[in-house]
């Protein structure tokens, strides 16, 4: 079963991961990437504080906690535990995988911090935003997400596993954060 599986994850994988150009690769380069976001979460931060005012402070917090949570729990909970060899680092596929700049990243990708943290933020910022906001959100989170596939770095079940562990997460941190935040808004 799980070998079938994981022979599943790999034909899905060199399918999507097939599926490239150069225009792409420049693009997909920069999904993946941080700092290109930074205008993203400066605008979301701006929408937050529009609409919760001073206890926006909660939420920044509760951003911050997510974030790191999802980050060490996908490394130390998954990574290093599973120790899953990434496509690119894959000997039986090396050969076969498309990377971009020759970047592989670390030997262990399962699950991917990229849509841990992606998820993670995306479904928080957008519960306390709204319904609207949470779908565009998820639909950042899921390019950001399969850019991770597009660069041979993770493969598909990498993403889906981090996907949930993400969103696990920030409905936990919300269920605390958002009583706190009412409490001081209208406190």
């Amino acid at each position: 079963m799980i070998e079938t599986l994981e022979q599943w994850d790999h034909d899905l994988f060199l399918l999507l991961n097939g599926f490239h150009s150069e225009a792409l690769d420049f693009i997909m380069w920069h999904v993946s990437g941080k700092l290109q976001w930074i205008p993203l979460y400066l605008f979301l931060l701006y929408v937050v504080f529009k609409k919760y005012g001073k206890s926006v402070w909660v939420i920044v917090v509760a951003a911050a906690v997510t974030v790191a949570f999802a980050d060490q729990f996908s490394v130390k909970l998954f990574k290093e535990v599973f120790e899953r060899w990434r496509p690119c680092h894959n000997l039986d596929l090396q050969d076969l995988v498309h990377t971009v700049n020759n970047k592989c990243g670390g030997r262990f990708g399962f699950v991917s911090s990229h849509a841990t943290n992606s998820f993670a933020i995306a479904t928080l910022l957008g519960m306390f935003i709204n319904r609207k906001a949470l779908i565009l959100l998820l639909f950042w989170a899921s390019l950001v997400s399969y850019s991770r596939v597009y660069l041979g770095v993770h493969y598909p079940l990498d993403i889906l596993c981090g996907a949930i562990l993400g969103v696990f997460i920030s409905v936990a941190i919300y269920r605390i954060a958002s009583p706190i935040q009412k409490y001081f808004q209208h406190g």
